[in-house]
């Protein structure tokens, strides 16, 4: 009786142990804390920041270069494709040579059992944690298949000092990712975690040097490599101090790390074109900086997909009295007069005026408001295309009281313009000379969607998308991979509207170094609007075409004005630098031909005609029919 109880109690504890055996790998694995990395469309590292426990820890990657892993293998483990975690060959060989000597001179530890080492926080090494790491390290190449284990190896092996993984390793060290490593640079890194300490600068260098010349002698001794590039190899120098990683867009690296989070962050940036734009930008503002403006901001945008392809937040590398650290294409800043296209459109769009309407120009006090034009001077009257063009303020005043302030700030709101916080009796008529604040992330996402709406009206069978008039974004996860619904009716702007709101933006006067643009065939054709706070405090230029819309800022991030901060000397002369650094667009807007109609209109007045007007018919947009008719022209009966 006791034989058979002492076996059923040997059975559950074999049992028990097998159980545990099978469920002791921790899921997951490692749960260390990640760093944030961010990569380009193409794979390019733009900015990484540190992990929260301070090191330099990327998320895993899917794939290790095949240079990378033979090296490893061939330092760390030779048989790892052909034991089941534990090398009893290695084994006999550490405990004969351990025997002779008197003393561990060698380890036995497979790349599958340094993996449950890490994995455990790397304990004091014991005759228990030995075993321990043996029976797991089974249990270890029964769930994860031998690539699998090689991955895990170089993701979470410490390369020294608070580098971890064969990713963040080969950025620091040699500025580069592991797949375009040459085979010294791999082998350097391969023989790092046996020591992480060799890699500091100035302390044993020899030491780093002599594994890694041994190393490869074994690579040539293999086969892997040639006699050539094994003495090429000899010949390249080892790597110095730690090298600073790459920070190509900080403010969109810090903004990711406050919403995102850590991990990897694929964005809808074009790396080589946020280098040259930013080198770009960084020599125009050593130029402002003679008249102490010190900040700009540019974002470019790809209209069809609202993919973000460049954002610069502020000039990298400023003095921190001029606060490099402010994110200017999210800061909220007085728009000037960014926003009478706006206005312009929906007036179009709501047939308050048709395009040729006149509109006053003179002296003009509204209970106490009193607005002049920049210039000071006076049209009498002028016509809402040209007042668009010549951006006139007291037109637009006229305008926004006829249109609602209102009705306008709601579609502001409804755009998205987050920093109009206030009812619309807050802001008055001063809302369309810049008495409120956007940023211009808001202003791109409004022109952007004006270009894709009318763009895409044209181009898809006179329909328009739900999902045309929206913010751009900046991770790649985030675009859209399916076709939006598309239907006839305008959910903003109708594309009548839109089109002669940018063909008047177009005629605009260009700064003096692209006066005679019109001359040249490489010109760019470009929609664009300027826009100047009051008391010479912020810059704007805004431009678009079919493909690309390009918003810039200048001023001073603490709202210093300065004098000739104006939007068209300074702000518009990096738009169109910037333009000419983008593909050439192959076409312009088309007419949207199903959204105009034609109408009769005073030849004078640029109202509906009427019955004593000199009529001309004109295609205009089919909200038209609802303007005003024309009041100047009128039947007068005379007393003889």
């Amino acid at each position: 009786m006791r034989y058979y109880s002492l076996r059923r109690l040997l059975f559950a504890l074999v049992f028990v142990l097998v159980w545990w055996w099978w469920l002791a790998l921790p899921r997951p694995l490692f749960d260390s804390p990640l760093s944030l990395v961010v990569e380009d469309r193409n794979g390019q590292l733009l900015g990484a920041r540190v992990a929260a426990d301070g090191q330099w820890r990327f998320p895993a990657v899917d794939s290790l270069p095949l240079r990378v892993g033979q090296c490893i293998i061939a330092f760390e483990d030779k048989r790892f494709y052909e034991h089941w975690g534990v090398d009893v060959w290695a084994v006999a060989r550490a405990i004969r040579q351990n025997f002779r000597a008197g003393q561990i001179v060698s380890g036995a530890s497979t790349l599958s059992m340094q993996v449950l080492r890490m994995a455990r926080g790397n304990r004091e090494r014991s005759f228990r944690q030995k075993l321990l790491e043996t029976l797991l390290a089974i249990r270890l190449e029964m769930r994860y298949d031998k690539d699998e284990i090689l991955r895990l190896w170089a993701n979470h092996a410490p390369f020294g000092g608070n580098v971890v993984g064969i990713e963040a390793a080969s950025q620091r060290y040699f500025g580069k990712p592991p797949h375009l490593l040459s085979w010294a640079e791999a082998a350097t890194l391969a023989v790092l975690p046996n020591s992480p300490g060799l890699i500091h600068p100035g302390r044993k260098r020899a030491a780093l040097k002599q594994k890694r010349n041994r190393l490869l002698a074994n690579l040539l001794q293999s086969g892997l490599i040639d006699s050539l590039g094994y003495q090429l190899a000899l010949k390249e120098p080892l790597p110095d101090a730690p090298l600073p990683l790459a920070d190509h867009c900080p403010h969109l690296t810090e903004r990711l790390a406050h919403t995102r989070g850590p991990g990897r962050w694929t964005v809808t940036l074009d790396g080589e074109l946020q280098a040259r734009l930013t080198e770009l930008s960084t020599r125009y503002q050593r130029l402002l900086a003679g008249n102490g403006i010190h900040n700009l901001a540019m974002l470019v945008v790809d209209n069809r997909s609202g993919q973000t392809l460049a954002y610069i937040g502020n000039i990298p590398g400023l003095a921190p009295a001029y606060s490099p650290h402010v994110d200017l294409i999210q800061a909220p800043r007085s728009p000037g007069s960014l926003l009478k296209p706006l206005l312009y459109s929906l007036a179009l769009q709501q047939g308050t005026i048709l395009p040729g309407s006149l509109l006053p120009d003179v002296p003009t006090v509204i209970q106490g408001f009193r607005p002049e034009n920049f210039h000071q001077d006076y049209a009498g009257a002028v016509a809402a295309d040209q007042a668009l063009a010549r951006s006139l303020n007291i037109p637009f005043v006229h305008l926004l009281r006829a249109y609602g302030v209102g009705t306008f700030h709601s579609a502001l709101k409804k755009w998205g313009f987050s920093y109009i916080d206030q009812g619309p009796e807050h802001y008055g008529l001063a809302l369309i000379l810049g008495g409120c604040e956007i940023s211009l992330w808001q202003a791109v996402a409004w022109y952007s969607s004006l270009a894709r709406s009318l763009d895409g009206y044209t181009r898809h069978h006179s329909t328009y998308g739900s999902k045309d008039w929206r913010a751009p974004h900046y991770v790649l996860a985030d675009s859209s991979q399916t076709d939006a619904a598309r239907s006839h009716k305008a959910d903003q702007v109708g594309a009548a509207a839109a089109w002669h709101t940018l063909q008047s933006l177009e005629t605009l006067e260009r700064p003096t170094s692209e006066g005679q643009w019109q001359r040249f065939a490489s010109s760019r054709r470009l929609a664009w609007k300027t826009g100047t706070s009051y008391g010479f405090r912020d810059a704007w230029a805004v431009g678009v075409d079919t493909d690309y819309t390009i918003g810039v800022w200048v001023g001073n991030a603490d709202g210093e004005g300065r004098p000739g901060l104006v939007g068209v000397r300074a702000a518009a002369p990096l738009l169109f630098a910037a333009s000419r650094l983008l593909p050439a667009s192959q076409e312009w807007f088309r007419i949207p031909h199903e959204d105009r109609r034609p109408l009769s209109v005073c030849r004078r007045s640029g109202y509906l005609a009427q019955a004593y007007c000199p009529a001309v018919e004109q295609n205009l947009p089919q909200a038209g029919r609802r303007a005003p008719q024309c009041t100047f022209h009128q039947l007068i009966h005379l007393s003889t």
